[in-house]
């Protein structure tokens, strides 16, 4: 699929990097698109403990920075997976009440497994969509089949390399928003910069 293609998806799915990469990547991109005007809402994936990322892991909401953990403590010894099913439910109603609100864009952290099960932020996923807003998120190849039987037609897989270029999110954002003060405000900002 050439670039061309990809900015006319509604719904791009980052791939090609690691977990915490593409975390990254998505705050950046929720940077880049603030700074232009458009209005933000959804989560990333953050770390409390860098040598333990799994077991101290949390949401951080971009529409007001709030922090969701979404690890539970297992004991020292535990091996088992300590996802906190509360703390994932907490930040899908915050993205959910982020969209009601009002926003342009939706960045959710990824589609994995909860989501692919039903749970997770799959609601935040599915308000953002019944809502026609344009979704950026992350899905690693192992969730491939779910997450096409889940978006279908309507998304795309990006590369980070392509995610990261310059003018990519403002080039994608301006074809995606629909509220005419973000149109207004990426206009100029395109103008300013000399992409317009």
């Amino acid at each position: 699929m050439g670039r061309a293609d990809v900015e006319s998806c509604r719904i791009v799915a980052l791939q090609g990097a690691a977990s915490s990469v593409i975390q990254d990547l998505l705050g950046e991109l929720a940077g880049r698109l603030s700074t232009i005007g458009v209005r933000v809402a959804g989560v990333i994936e953050s770390s409390a403990d860098k040598s333990k990322p799994c077991k101290a892991m949390m949401l951080r909401s971009l529409d007001d920075d709030s922090v969701f953990s979404i690890s539970q403590d297992l004991g020292p010894g535990s091996q088992a997976c300590n996802l906190d099913p509360e703390g994932l439910a907490l930040a899908c109603a915050a993205v959910q009440r982020s969209i009601s609100r009002g926003t342009d864009v939706v960045i959710l952290s990824k589609f994995g497994k909860q989501e692919a099960a039903g749970s997770g932020l799959a609601d935040a996923f599915g308000s953002a969509i019944a809502a026609g807003l344009p979704i950026i998120t992350a899905v690693s190849p192992a969730m491939m089949e779910a997450w096409t039987s889940f978006a279908g037609v309507y998304a795309e897989c990006v590369s980070v390399d392509i995610a990261r270029s310059p003018g990519w999110v403002e080039t994608w954002s301006g074809r995606m928003v629909t509220s005419r003060g973000a149109h207004e405000m990426i206009d100029a900002s395109r103008e300013r910069i000399g992409m317009g």
